[in-house]
Order: C-alpha cells, then structure tokens, then sequence
C-alpha cells in the first residue's frame, strides 16, 4: 500500500497539473471506487462539473483537493489506486476507473485501481480539511505536529511498539515499510512495549522514521511493482536502498546476520536479529 513518501510523490504530481482546472466531464467505468460518495457514480459526475480545482493537499496516506475553495475532492489510494495525467489519445491503462475531462485544453486525469480498494468521494466543506480525516492524526511532516505531545502519546502504549507506528490515530502516514526501516535504524524490535521506551528513543525512533521517508521522497517512493507509479507512470527506486524490508535472508547491512521475515498481524515484518532483539519478556 502507498505509504506517505508514495501519495506526497502523487501530491506533488497533481500541484504540478491541477489547480486552476475546471471539470467538463467525468466518465465513470466502475462504480466501486466511487462507493463512499452518497450521490454514487451519477452525483458523483454530477458534484464535479463546472467545478474547479485548487492545490492539492495531504494528510498521512489521504489525499484532497479543494473544489472553488468550499468542498474538497477526496482521495485515498489503497493497495494500487493511482492518479494518471495523460493525453486524451493515449489508450487507457487497464483498470481504469474514472476519468476527468477539462474545460483546458491538453491531458485530463485518469484514477487507476487493479484492486479497486481506493476510493474517491466528494467531502462537501472539506476544502480546508475534510471532516471524514477527523480521525487521522497529524504526520511527520505536518506543521502542525507536536513532538512532545506525540511522543508522551506513545509512552502511554503498552502496545508493541510497531503497532503504535501503524496506528494512524496516533501518527499518520507510516506503512509497513517505512515502519520496519525506521526500527532497523533504532535498532528496535517490533514488539518492544512502546511504555517501556524513554522519552530520548521514542523521539530518535520519529527522527528516523522521517529521515527514511525524506530519502525515500527523494527518489520517487518505494516501487515493487507497477501497482504504484507517480502521475507520468514512472516508478519509484527507494526499493534499492532498503536496510530491512523485503531482504529476508540478505545480511544485514550493519552486522552481517540474515535478515529475518516474520508474521505480524496479517502481513510480514522484517528484522535484524543481532541488532534488533526481542523484548526480554519476549526473550
């Protein structure tokens, strides 16, 4: 699934195109992405045209874009969703879902979806931030973010410290992968209890957890495959620079022992085990 590296690449890739655009048509091949706006694929055209854009924004994994500075246009990407600015003769890529045809002339907007887990709504007042992300907390990006508060937030978890980097009521926008990047660079283990940290550790665990993120950015997002791609369909290579993630059996970078694949609450995590130990209670 995109993680925050991932929809800030798209992000950007719509400032570049969108504001200042105004829908003239909205064609809909499936309904399923669509299934959270109440009007579904009729209202859905319906609420956009005539309507124009303005600067795309982002909260942890959610992306919108105000509609005439009242409404907003919400996005979330889920495992493949992804936004494709194309030329009107290009052949659709496949699984295209919905299309956004322009007043202006040049390319218009196409949202993909293989597994069609994202989804687009309209959020009516949402220009500033949509109601539907009350729950979603700040990122580690967002100006808004209190460090001390979040990091008191943590300590109060017993929880194993990875599930509370996942927790997008807590802190937004960390996946799987940027997850077990970040605790391979804190040397921690998945499942240490978040209590059990000191105030010093948790905030070197958000430092770096920025820091992979910064880099990942910097090159396009983390691409395994084709089910993510910026707006112009390239890829991303932060892949080729992964310390701990989807290297199982690989020495690890810093120690030299086989990096370990283990199950954690329905996928996979990825470890150290010289440098990253379990908690003793684990032990």
């Amino acid at each position: 699934m995109p993680e925050l590296p991932e929809v800030e690449v798209v992000r950007r890739g719509l400032a570049g195109f969108l504001p200042g655009r105004r829908v003239a048509a909205v064609s809909v091949s499936h309904p399923r992405p669509l299934r959270r706006h109440v009007g579904g694929p009729d209202g859905f055209a319906a609420d956009l045209v005539g309507r124009g854009f303005g600067e795309p924004r982002r909260r942890g994994k959610f992306l919108w874009v105000p509609l005439d500075g009242v409404d907003a246009l919400v996005a979330h990407l889920g495992m493949s969703g992804q936004f494709r600015i194309d030329d009107p003769s290009t052949p659709p890529a496949p699984h295209t879902r919905v299309v956004f045809d322009f007043e202006q002339p040049g390319p218009h907007l196409r949202f993909v979806d293989q597994r069609m887990f994202g989804g687009l709504w309209l959020s009516p007042g949402g220009a500033q931030r949509p109601a539907e992300l009350a729950h979603i907390a700040p990122d580690l990006f967002d100006p808004d973010l209190d460090l001390a508060v979040l990091v008191r937030r943590i300590r109060r978890s017993r929880a194993g410290i990875k599930r509370v980097l996942l927790d997008q009521s807590v802190v937004s926008g960390i996946g799987n992968i940027y997850a077990d990047e970040s605790l391979w660079r804190a040397k921690l283990h998945y499942d240490t209890p978040a209590a059990d940290l000191g105030p010093r550790r948790v905030r070197a665990l958000l430092e770096h957890a920025r820091e992979v993120m910064v880099e990942a950015l910097a090159v396009g997002g983390t691409s395994f495959d084709s089910l993510y791609v910026n707006v112009n369909g390239s890829s991303g290579y932060f892949s080729r620079t992964l310390a701990a993630y989807g290297r199982e059996g690989l020495p690890c970078l810093r120690c030299g022992r086989p990096i370990r694949r283990e199950a954690f609450a329905n996928r996979s995590s990825y470890r150290c085990p010289g440098c990253q130990r379990p908690p003793a209670a684990a032990r």
